[in-house]
């Protein structure tokens, strides 16, 4: 049978049998794939090195007719060590691989996995607020997703103003007009338009008091990702 190559980034391991495991891999090439690692949690595999959680690796596997197909070499490109090093980044990797196999249920188009490469290397980043790396996951996700909310009109279809402050209406998904009790401003919408432009989260780093902003808008962004269905309720 014809064998296939592809980079790739384990999303879910289960253990199966005495030494094998079922591997869902996240590919750009092929989506999503259930592989059977043979003999991986033997301590000679040499399997075991390639698919490691938190990396990107370039593995070689046959389709298999029943859906499960079965890995024949695995080879580590990338390591994200530093995330292991931190609790906290430890367990956010974790909440990113498990959202990102929920959401991509569906054969997923390759700016999912370009998604989880970016988050793994911002977090593998110290130096980087996971605030602004929540924020900026949420945004595209829902930009990839087709869930995008509306930055740039409010709830009545009027341009958003810069001395306003706004609610969000989940709704809609878009600001609401709130003066006196709103607490959204123009900086929040900028930080928002600028987590769906920037490719990747440093740019929000390097923002002026983009880690406040950011730590509020954690909720509204998680919020979004509900109301989209990203997110298990």
């Amino acid at each position: 049978m014809k064998q296939l190559v592809a980079r790739a980034i384990v999303l879910n391991r289960t253990d199966y049998g005495e030494a094998d495991r079922i591997l869902t891999l996240l590919t750009p090439e092929f989506g999503k794939v259930n592989v059977l690692a043979k003999g991986v949690r033997r301590v000679k595999s040499k399997l075991a090195g390639g698919i490691e959680l938190f990396s990107v690796s370039q593995v070689t596997f046959i389709k298999g007719r029943s859906g499960l197909g079965t890995l024949v070499s695995s080879r580590r490109e990338v390591y994200y060590g530093n995330i292991v090093t931190d609790i906290d980044r430890t367990m956010k990797g974790y909440d990113y691989i498990k959202r990102l196999n929920f959401m991509t249920e569906d054969v997923p188009e390759a700016g999912y996995f370009e998604l989880l490469c970016i988050t793994f290397a911002a977090l593998n980043d110290l130096t980087i607020a996971t605030s602004v790396i929540e924020v900026w996951f949420g945004m595209q996700a829902l930009r990839l997703s087709g869930h995008e909310p509306d930055l740039h009109r409010d709830s009545t279809g009027e341009p958003l103003k810069p001395n306003m402050q706004y609610a969000f209406d989940i709704d809609t998904m878009r600001f609401l007009q709130a003066e006196n009790t709103g607490t959204f401003s123009a900086n929040h919408i900028k930080m928002l338009r600028l987590s769906t432009q920037a490719t990747t989260p440093h740019v929000l780093a390097k923002v002026q008091g983009g880690t406040q902003l950011c730590a509020q808008l954690i909720t509204l962004i998680q919020n979004l990702q509900r109301h989209s269905g990203l997110i298990k309720l």
